[in-house]
């Protein structure tokens, strides 16, 4: 086991994960969504830098291959755990994260159970534009609660009847509420509609491996 670059970067984004939902314990909104944001980016973006620095510099390790879809799993999985913990979205998005978190339950679970033949549920290309979808969609929607809380902040001290004048084009809009207000609503339709396209290929591709296995579950024949 040796701890290259590649390999620390996967550690560090291993330890990335429970800091996204710490955020929201030690920190106010919006800079706990902030936080998140950043955390949760920079953790995607080295998903993609540790594997290319892995493989151009002739790294690959097997600590780095088990560690790599863990690390993708806790980002993804405690993320979600926050998003629907604290978006205003958060009905909308119940049902792809479902789908989302009982597909990478399930394929864990086969993965463990074939042991040795686990490598016939070799990562597809697809599986990685799925990961990618995903980490797209939840980015978006740590933005959304970024100017989501940033609209109230800025409404602060204003009644209903003053802010719908403003949204109406009857009151100058001093502290941007009105781009605010756009910016959370688009966020907010942005990272739910990815987050479904994230689960749809989410579904095929756990559909995918369980094909893959089913000849390894059948019971021999005697």
């Amino acid at each position: 086991m040796r701890m290259s670059l590649p390999n620390l970067l996967t550690v560090l984004r291993l330890l990335a994960a429970p800091m996204v939902a710490i955020m929201f314990l030690y920190f106010t909104r919006p800079y706990a969504d902030w936080f998140a944001l950043v955390l949760f980016v920079l953790a995607a973006v080295t998903d993609w830098f540790d594997g290319y620095l892995a493989r151009a510099w002739r790294q690959e390790s097997k600590l780095g291959a088990m560690l790599d879809p863990i690390a993708d799993k806790a980002m993804v999985v405690i993320a979600l755990m926050v998003i629907i913990g604290f978006s205003s979205w958060s009905a909308w998005l119940v049902l792809p994260a479902t789908v989302i978190l009982f597909r990478e339950v399930f394929v864990s679970g086969l993965r463990e159970y074939l042991g040795a033949t686990a490598g016939t549920l070799r990562v597809t290309r697809l599986a990685k534009w799925k990961t990618m979808l995903q980490m797209v969609a939840i980015a978006v929607l740590f933005s959304q609660g970024v100017f989501e809380h940033y609209l109230v902040i800025s409404a602060f001290g204003m009644d209903q009847p003053m802010v719908n004048e403003i949204f109406a084009g009857l009151q100058p809009d001093l502290q941007g509420l009105r781009w605010k207000q756009q910016a959370m609503v688009w966020a907010g339709h942005i990272g739910h509609v990815l987050l479904w396209l994230a689960a749809a290929l989410t579904l095929i591709t756990g559909v995918d491996y369980f094909v893959k296995a089913l000849p390894h579950l059948k019971d021999d024949q005697r």
